[in-house]
C-alpha cells in the first residue's frame, strides 16, 4: 500500500464531497469547542475547589484602624486581644496543627505579588488589608468548631466561610460544565451520522473503482485506506479549526479580561486550552477513523 496513492485518492474523495466534506468539518468543530468549554469549566472548578474550597485553613482577620464594622467600634486590635486569641488558638491543639500570622505589611506584600499585573494593586496601600491568623486544621469539616469560638471574640472583625463564598461559583460552573458536556455529545452524535453518510456517499460514488480494486485483488485494507484518510483528515481540520476558535477566545476572555478582572481567584489560561487541544484531537481523530471503518464494512463484504 503506497502512502502516496492513499493520500491522493482521499484528496479526491473530499473534492469530490467538498459540501458534505465542509459540514462535517463544521460539525465537528462545534463538538470540539463545546467539548473543549465543558473540559475548561471542568479544570476551572477543580482549581478552585483544590486551591480555595476544599483548603483547610481558617482565616480569622483581625480589626483594624477606622474600620466601619461593628465588630471592631472600639478601636484597632490590640496586643492583650491578640494574646488571648493566640492562646485560645494553643488551646484547640491538635484540631488546629499551625497558626501563621499576617501582618498588614505581610497582607499588602503579598497581595502586590500576586497582583502585580492587575490595576487593582495601585489601588491598594497597606492598612487596608487587616491582619489575619491563618489557621491550619488536622480536619477542614470541624472548621465551624473554630469559627463559632472567635466569631464575636473582642478584636475579630471577621472569619468568612470560604466554603459558602464560593459555593454559587462552583454550582454555576456545574451546570456549565454537564450543559457544554450534553451538548458536546449531541454534537459529536452528529458528527459521527454525518461523516457515516458522507463516507456511504463517496463509496456509492466510487464503487465501480471499488470493484475493479476488488477484481484486481485488493485487499480489503487498501480499499478501505482512502477513506479513513478522508475521514480522518477531515476531522483534524474540524479539530485544528476549533483549538484556534477556543485558544483565541481564552487569549481574550481567560488571559486579558479576567486576569484584571478577578484576580484574587485560580482560573485557567489559554495554556490550559493548548494542554488539552492534543486530547480532544485525539479522542475525535480515532473516532474518526474508527466510524470510517465500520461505515466502509459493507461495501467490503463478499
Amino acid at each position: 500500500m503506497r502512502i502516496a496513492s492513499v493520500l491522493s485518492d482521499a484528496w479526491q474523495g473530499i473534492r469530490r464531497n467538498l459540501s458534505v466534506t465542509m459540514s462535517v468539518v463544521l460539525v465537528t468543530a462545534v463538538s470540539v469547542v463545546l467539548l473543549g468549554v465543558a473540559g475548561l469549566a471542568w479544570r476551572q472548578a477543580d482549581l478552585i475547589r483544590t486551591t480555595v474550597y476544599d483548603q483547610v485553613q481558617v482565616q480569622i482577620y483581625l480589626c483594624p484602624k477606622n474600620s466601619p464594622k461593628a465588630a471592631c467600634q472600639d478601636g484597632a486590635v490590640t496586643d492583650e486581644q491578640r494574646e488571648n486569641i493566640e492562646q485560645q488558638l494553643e488551646e484547640m491543639k491538635p484540631l488546629v496543627t499551625s497558626v501563621e500570622f499576617v501582618s498588614e505589611q505581610q497582607a499588602f506584600d503579598r497581595f502586590q505579588q500576586d497582583n502585580e499585573d492587575s490595576p487593582l494593586a495601585n489601588n491598594v496601600v497597606v492598612g487596608d488589608l487587616p491582619s489575619s491568623y491563618r489557621v491550619q486544621l488536622s480536619d477542614p469539616e470541624k472548621y465551624q468548631v473554630v469559627a463559632e469560638t472567635f466569631q464575636n471574640a473582642p478584636g475579630v472583625s471577621s472569619i468568612p466561610n470560604v466554603r459558602e463564598i464560593f459555593a454559587p461559583v462552583l454550582k454555576i460552573i456545574g451546570f456549565m460544565q454537564w450543559g457544554a458536556f450534553g451538548l458536546a455529545v449531541l454534537a459529536l452524535v452528529s458528527a459521527v451520522l454525518l461523516l457515516v453518510t458522507t463516507v456511504h456517499q463517496a463509496a456509492v460514488t466510487r464503487r465501480r473503482e471499488i470493484a475493479i480494486m476488488r477484481l484486481v485483488g485488493a485487499s480489503n485494507a487498501t480499499i478501505r485506506a482512502p477513506f479513513v484518510v478522508e475521514a480522518i483528515i477531515t476531522s483534524l481540520i474540524g479539530v485544528i479549526l476549533a483549538t484556534g476558535l477556543l485558544w483565541g477566545a481564552a487569549v481574550v476572555v481567560l488571559d486579558r479580561y479576567f486576569r484584571q478582572q478577578v484576580a484574587t481567584v485560580p482560573r485557567i489560561s489559554s495554556a490550559d486550552v493548548l494542554a488539552l487541544a492534543p486530547v480532544l484531537g485525539l479522542g475525535v481523530v480515532v473516532l474518526a477513523a474508527v466510524t470510517a471503518t465500520i461505515a466502509i464494512w459493507r461495501y467490503l463484504r463478499v
